[in-house]
């Protein structure tokens, strides 16, 4: 964290060397004030973005013009933004007019609380114009003026107060609550993508059940379509968290493999996660979040998945060419059938898995499968 300070603060004199004011600003003064790690650090400067990309050599503007430019040095990402008043937003998030300015104080009060508002100087001088240290020390969310405005200009910050209530553990002040009571309806307003960014920090934080708490007491769970929200009860897993949730589809959007991931652990979480058959089918990762959900010990789970006899189909002592070669017979739908009963016997250890015990097996059962494949052919 010191060199990522040092850094900063060599970001904040370049700025000025050519003439213009730079500040550390919000979230890495905040936390550095409460000693926390961090790892993103902003800027606000009264240099403009032309000005700023001329200053730093590979300066990357946003595709949207907001007024800010992001530069790598070391490997650290450094967000630089002009003053600026925000005239008018689109969408209830977005700012789609913008006024540069030249005032450090008034660019603060176009933030949305108090404790993302304090500054640090090149020398490392705190610029606290709102308090806001008093605020860290009471462990309070408060607005920068007005909260049911400042909902209404972007209605994500309420969820970004919940968000913070929740990493931080601080309490939200009754401005705060009676801005989001005011404003919550019009987070249907916005995109789920953006939402999930947030709940998803929400539900990944060491914290992550005093968030969701929030999001239940505030009623925000109803205009966020987290039905099953008050069903979570363990939060050790965010994909565990969506598979409770089981959100609606067409709503949250996910990949394919959280897909995937979802849709098993939601299979899986009625089933017994010691059974060999289910640990062999869904994995240890699996069984393991639907485990953490019922409160059965991970040790456990891993445990009996350890002293499975086989892990995957090629841990069978016997092949396809294999089978067909001692049933003298073609490769056909069947073959999937004897190969999950092969699986299951040796799993519940009924079976050897050995070749010659999988082989006697296979000769035994093949009349059954393949009079069946037959009949369905006719």
């Amino acid at each position: 964290m010191k060199k990522l300070l040092t850094t900063a603060l060599k970001v904040i004199k370049k700025i000025e060397e050519h003439g213009y004011e730079a500040y550390i600003v919000g979230g890495y003064v905040r936390d550095h004030l409460m000693g926390l790690d961090s790892n993103d650090v902003d800027i606000c400067t009264n240099a403009k973005p032309k000005e700023l990309i001329k200053i730093f050599e590979g300066a990357i503007l946003p595709a949207e013009d907001y007024g800010s430019v992001t530069i790598y040095i070391k490997n650290n990402r450094f967000e630089i933004t002009t003053f600026r008043r925000e005239i008018s937003y689109n969408d209830y998030r977005r700012p789609v007019e913008i006024e540069y300015i030249d005032d450090l104080k008034e660019d603060i009060m176009r933030r949305d609380f108090t404790i993302n508002t304090i500054c640090m100087d090149k020398n490392k001088k705190i610029i606290d114009y709102l308090n806001a240290r008093q605020d860290l020390a009471n462990h309070l969310i408060k607005p920068v003026g007005d909260a049911n405005y400042k909902f209404s200009q972007d209605v994500l910050r309420i969820l970004r107060a919940i968000r913070f209530a929740t990493k931080l553990d601080f309490s939200l002040s009754d401005e705060i609550i009676d801005g989001i009571n005011k404003n919550k309806h019009l987070l249907k307003k916005i995109s789920y993508e953006r939402k999930r960014e947030e709940l998803d920090k929400i539900f990944t934080s060491p914290n992550a059940k005093r968030g969701i708490d929030l999001l239940i007491e505030l009623g925000l769970d109803k205009e966020l379509e987290l039905n099953n929200l008050k069903n979570v009860t363990n939060t050790e897993s965010l994909i565990g968290i969506w598979a409770i949730i089981d959100p609606e589809e067409n709503t949250y959007r996910f990949t394919n493999n959280e897909k995937e991931l979802i849709k098993s652990v939601k299979e899986v979480l009625p089933l017994n996660n010691l059974d060999p058959y289910n640990l062999y089918k869904y994995g240890l990762y699996v069984n393991s979040i639907a485990g953490a959900i019922k409160n059965i010990p991970k040790k456990d789970i891993t445990r009996s998945y350890n002293n499975l006899v086989i892990h995957s189909r090629k841990d069978l002592a016997i092949s396809i060419p294999e089978i067909l070669n001692c049933l003298s017979i073609e490769k056909g739908p069947f073959i999937k059938t004897i190969y999950d009963e092969l699986e299951k016997e040796v799993l519940y250890k009924r079976l050897k898995n050995n070749r010659k015990a999988l082989l006697n097996y296979c000769v035994a059962v093949s009349y059954t499968h393949l009079r069946a494949h037959e009949t369905v052919l006719d």
